[in-house]
């Protein structure tokens, strides 16, 4: 972990980015949230500086990880995007069509340390694999702010409105607070917080154990095995004593503090191309804009979100066969499309090269959507595709 800023100097950084915010025609995406404090953009900066540090065996990696460090895998178009890097997950189907896990876990992580003596292996009874790919994180504490309640009103389980979409919130027992709430990140809405987000991803993509993850992944490896692989005592992530953070809290910083990417140019073809998002309905799910609530810091506090996504679960065809937090096997969460125009490829799995073909792609809730699309004209097509090129 890095030496933290002095307050005078996070506040120049800060002068010096808001004039270059100010004289740019166009924020860039990496760039911090508009209206944060000197303070909130040293919290910012040192989370960055940890969001891009690369572990090292001495530090905690490992013996299991898929990267050495969060901008391994966040990192396009900028730190905090995604990447075309996926993870893998397995299970099984029983008889009875039931999802299990094979030994406790669906995470099966690609590395581990040089001797090898603990690669996670999938076990051989597994008949369900998948892939997934990073989320970006940008606009991240936005997601957080936005209350519980918003989710759970956009709710329709059972489709009262028979327009075909039945999306449902993704209620969780939140790991670091212990508290029910309706989850958002990951592609199964199984994550409700940043600081929970940033526990897993430290321990489950890294190895690095902390006080919200104390345990080790295990990938299928036997514990006694475990044992003599992990070369640092748990937890890894310890408290600085320079700044009463731990790692963990930093990444929570980058990202609560983290802005959404910029709107690309906006045409007249754009324009049209949002109106037949709409009326073809796309905006069942991708729900434009959401607003945060009250929030103790301005650049939080009541903010519209025009990141197009309910946040909910829905089945669509897509989903990746696991069953994990609330989630059916079956279902996947509306992925937020603000800076769609970085990510390729597409979907949870990277299987879509392009926006075309992962609308194409839908299924379930979003088969009369689909049939829409395809019915309409040509020039409506390109038009929702421009659209969609501009977030």
């Amino acid at each position: 972990m890095k030496a933290p800023f002095a307050l005078g100097a996070a506040a120049s950084l800060w002068a010096l980015t808001t004039v270059r915010i100010i004289a740019q025609s166009q924020p860039v995406a990496g760039d911090p949230l508009p209206g944060i404090t000197p303070a909130e953009f040293q919290e910012f900066r040192r989370g960055l500086e940890d969001f891009r540090e690369i572990e090292v065996a001495e530090g905690g990696l490992g013996p299991l990880f898929n990267g050495t460090g969060c901008a391994v895998c966040h990192n396009v178009p900028a730190i905090g995007g995604g990447s075309p890097m996926t993870e893998l997950r397995g299970g099984y189907r029983d008889e009875t069509g039931k999802f299990r896990t094979v030994g406790g876990t669906t995470l099966f992580q690609m590395f581990s340390l040089p001797d090898h003596r603990c690669q996670a292996v999938i076990p051989a009874e597994a008949n369900v694999v998948a892939r997934r790919a990073p989320i970006p994180v940008f606009g991240s504490g936005l997601l957080e702010a936005v209350p519980d309640e918003t989710l759970l009103a956009l709710e329709d389980p059972f489709d009262r409105d028979r327009d075909g979409i039945s999306g449902r919130a993704a209620v969780v027992v939140d790991k670091a607070t212990g508290v029910r709430r309706v989850g958002r990140f990951g592609w199964k809405a199984q994550i409700a917080t940043l600081l929970t987000f940033s526990g897993d991803a430290y321990t489950n993509e890294m190895g690095i154990t902390n006080d919200v993850f104390p345990e080790e992944p295990h990938g299928g490896v036997a514990a006694a095995r475990l044992r003599e692989c992990d070369r640092v005592k748990d937890p890894e992530d310890l408290v600085d004593p320079r700044t009463g953070k731990r790692a963990i809290d930093n990444f929570e910083a980058f990202m609560k503090f983290l802005a959404p990417p910029p709107r690309g140019t906006i045409t007249d073809e754009v324009r049209v191309g949002e109106q037949v998002f709409a009326e073809v309905g796309c905006t069942s799910c991708h729900t434009p804009v959401l607003m945060t609530g009250a929030n103790p810091s301005a650049a939080l506090n009541r903010k519209p979100l025009a990141l197009f996504a309910d946040l909910l679960l829905h089945e669509l065809g897509t989903g990746d066969g696991i069953e994990q937090g609330a989630a059916e096997p079956d279902e996947i969460r509306t992925p937020a499309l603000w800076g769609l125009r970085f990510r390729r490829p597409l979907l949870h799995d990277g299987s879509a090269a392009t926006p075309a073909e992962a609308i194409r792609r839908h299924g379930g809730e979003a088969a009369g959507v689909v049939e829409r699309f395809n019915r309409a004209s040509e020039p409506m097509r390109r038009a929702l595709l421009a659209f969609l090129d501009s977030l």
